[in-house]
C-alpha cells in the first residue's frame, strides 16, 4: 500500500505586531527617563559594605571635597525654596518670586550667600564649570554654613512637619579635620545622628 505524504507547508509568524510594542515600550522609557545632572562638585566616596539607602524625603546632603569645600543640596524643592526665603530675611537681601523658583531647581550649590544671586543667573552648564563655585563658608569668622543648615531645618519643620535628616558626602581623599569641622556644625546645633555616603565595595576588596 502506497503511504500518503503529507504536504509541507512554509510556517511564517508576522512580527509587526511585536516590534510595534518594542517601539512602544522603548519611547515610553525615554520619554519618562530623567537624565542624571553633572554634579558641581564630583567626589570620590569611600567604600563600605553597608548597603542602606537614604531616604527620599526629608534629607540635606552636604558635601565636602576639593581641600575643603562644602556644598549643600536640599532633597525637596519645596523646602529649598523655602530654606531661600528664611536665608532671604535673616541675611537682609531680597529674591524675586522668580529667583526663588529658579532656585528651587538647583540641586546642589556652593557659594557665599552673596553670590547666590549670581548663581541663580547662571544656566546648569556654567555652574557645574570646576571652580565656578567656591564653596559655602564654614570658619569661625563667616559659618554661613551652619546659618543654611539651621534655616533648612526649620524650613522642613514647617513644610513637613518632620526633622530634617543630613547626610555627610566627603572625598575619600579629604583629610578627617575637614569632616570633623561638619560635624561639628551640625552637632552643634544637636544634630547627633547623620548619614555618611559611601559607595559599596567589591566582592574583590
Amino acid at each position: 500500500m502506497a503511504k500518503v505524504k503529507m504536504s509541507k507547508k512554509a510556517t511564517s509568524i508576522d512580527m509587526t505586531a511585536m516590534c510595534d510594542v518594542a517601539f512602544l515600550l522603548l519611547t515610553f522609557f525615554i520619554l519618562t527617563a530623567t537624565a542624571k545632572q553633572p554634579e558641581p562638585l564630583p567626589v570620590d566616596t569611600p567604600n563600605s559594605t553597608v548597603q542602606d539607602k537614604l531616604p527620599e524625603k526629608n534629607l540635606a546632603i552636604i558635601t565636602i571635597g576639593d581641600s575643603g569645600k562644602v556644598f549643600m543640596g536640599i532633597k525637596e524643592i519645596p523646602v529649598r525654596r523655602k530654606t531661600l526665603e528664611f536665608m532671604s530675611t535673616e541675611k537682609k537681601i531680597n529674591f524675586t518670586e522668580d529667583e526663588i523658583t529658579k532656585f528651587g531647581l538647583i540641586d546642589e550649590f556652593g557659594v557665599p550667600f552673596a553670590q547666590v544671586k549670581a548663581l541663580i543667573t547662571m544656566t546648569s552648564t556654567q555652574r557645574n564649570v570646576k571652580g565656578q563655585q567656591v564653596g559655602i563658608p564654614h570658619d569661625s569668622l563667616n559659618n554661613e554654613l551652619s546659618d543654611w543648615v539651621l534655616q533648612a531645618r526649620n524650613a522642613n519643620a514647617l513644610l513637613n512637619n518632620e526633622q530634617l535628616n543630613f547626610a555627610i558626602k566627603g572625598d575619600a581623599k579629604e583629610q578627617y579635620p575637614q569632616i570633623k569641622k561638619v560635624m561639628d556644625i551640625l552637632q552643634k546645633q544637636k544634630v547627633n545622628k547623620f548619614y555618611l555616603v559611601t559607595g559599596l565595595r567589591s566582592d574583590k576588596f
